[in-house]
């Protein structure tokens, strides 16, 4: 039987993060709102209104075009994308067609198995949503309040070759996408919507052949689980000898089985003409050197930074730069502290991550600031506190806001460093421990952890444990 491989290109809805609407002044967030109450004549397409382009989001739209090494177009126009469909009240969408802001582009995806894939992109332009229709028994509800939502639509190259690699492109994006702060990015409400075209064909054949197109996915997980089951039942067709029709798929994930919605439309389907009622997007270059003049580095850039720089593994650099501020965090606190910066990541991840997400907080938001946590490294190096304290200590200062230095001399936390208060309790452990004596004593030498941990025991972890170790191998020894 013959091998085939898939073919797979992405077309993703990016909802901007914007105030506004893109031509109206209606609220853009309008996720939690009652039906239909944000909402205006502009983005319900009344006669004789006229829309006014959002400038924060052709900011928003250019930062993310830079990103994806996009050629940003000096000039640029609007077109009227022309279907109709209940939740689309003018009749037309404003969108961009053949001269958008954004020209071409591409993300190189590095893979967990360790090879890299470089995904095109064909299409990177902004428009406004549409609105969105919802069951209601055998009634189908209409909800206008999306209507106008700022959008960046971006379209891949048929470059993805697995259900694999397109869930990870989605989850790089994403993480892009809130590195940049341009979009909240959360598919489940809408702020980041995936539709994916599929086609198989024998392995080695450069031929493209009939796709399908995948829509109604809302999470990376039912994308993965969708293009499977698309790319196992088109090599089912075609071993049967049947064709692959252009059909548009719909995704049950509850059934987790795709239906039939219609054949595919074609692009002149549209009757896509310029939008008489905006004038060409003009960016000048004073305008987009300012807008790009505190570009972030980018992710991937800081992780092999890191690694390079810290000398993390590759594994804590990839975690540490998941999200923007959670970087900034491990770096300014890597700063503060002056020392091995493996420690600070595994306080990072052993700790502070756990903190965040018990608390459903950032680091941003955190209390517990670099410069308290490196503090509290300190305190640990220079032998004041032990690290239990230490560990200890991160939800103490989170909980009250308060310096380490300050909570370990309030409630005296720092270690027992005197000699006579420790010779005192290791005297007592060795008088009430006879068998584990002769067990030392007769060559068990490892045995000095046990005692150690009497000691701490009995003082409850405030003892100088090198002390103590020191002291109790010399009563031990006579």
């Amino acid at each position: 039987m013959t091998d085939y491989e898939a073919v797979i290109g992405l077309e993703t809805h990016i909802q901007l993060n914007t105030k506004t609407k893109i031509f109206c002044s209606c609220k853009a967030d309008s996720w939690e709102s009652e039906a239909n109450t944000n909402i205006c004549p502009i983005c319900t397409g009344m006669p004789g209104v006229l829309p006014v382009l959002n400038e924060a989001a052709v900011v928003k739209g250019v930062l993310l075009a830079y990103a994806m090494h996009s050629d940003i177009r000096k000039v640029s126009f609007f077109d009227r994308k022309n279907y109709f469909y209940p939740d689309l009240p003018k009749g037309y969408q404003i969108s961009q067609y053949d001269m958008a802001f954004g020209d071409g582009g591409y993300l190189d995806l590095p893979m967990p198995e360790g090879y890299s894939r470089r995904v095109s992109i064909t299409k990177l332009h902004l428009e406004e949503d549409a609105g969105k229709t919802k069951n209601s028994g055998e009634v189908r509800m209409i909800d206008f309040n999306r209507c106008g939502v700022p959008l960046v639509e971006m379209v891949t190259g048929p470059d993805l070759r697995s259900a694999d690699e397109a869930a990870q492109y989605l989850i790089r994006l994403r993480q892009l996408l809130r590195w940049l702060g341009v979009s909240e990015a959360d598919m489940e409400k809408g702020h980041l919507r995936c539709d994916a075209n599929v086609s198989i064909r024998p392995v080695g054949s450069d031929q493209l052949f009939t796709k399908t197109e995948i829509k109604n996915v809302n999470s990376i997980d039912n994308v993965r689980n969708a293009i499977e089951h698309e790319i196992e039942r088109q090599i089912r067709e075609v071993n049967a000898g049947n064709k692959i029709h252009a059909w548009t798929l719909d995704w049950d994930d509850e059934k987790n089985e795709l239906k039939k919605m219609r054949s595919k439309e074609t692009e002149a389907d549209y009757r896509y003409f310029r939008e008489p009622d905006l004038l060409p997007l003009h960016l000048t270059d004073e305008w987009l050197q300012a807008t790009l003049s505190n570009f972030p580095e980018l992710p991937l850039n800081r992780k092999n930074r890191f690694i390079t720089d810290y000398q993390l593994p590759e594994y804590d650099a990839d975690l540490l730069t998941l999200e923007r501020n959670l970087s900034d965090y491990f770096e300014n606190a890597v700063k503060a502290y002056g020392g091995d910066p493996k420690k600070v990541s595994n306080y990072l991840m052993n700790d502070v991550l756990r903190m965040l997400n018990e608390g459903g907080k950032t680091a941003e938001q955190l209390r517990l600031t670099p410069v308290y946590l490196a503090d509290i490294l300190k305190l640990v190096d220079a032998g004041k506190i032990n690290t239990s304290t230490g560990k200890s200590l991160l939800s103490k200062v989170e909980e009250t806001g308060k310096a380490p230095s300050m909570i370990v001399e309030s409630e005296s936390l720092g270690l027992v460093s005197d000699d006579a208060a420790i010779r005192a309790v290791a005297e007592k452990i060795i008088l009430n421990s006879i068998k584990e004596v002769e067990t030392y004593r007769s060559g068990k030498e490892t045995l000095i952890g046990w005692f150690t941990g009497q000691v701490m025991k009995e003082m409850r972890g405030k003892a100088d444990p090198k002390l103590a170790q020191e002291i109790l191998k010399e009563l031990l020894n006579r």
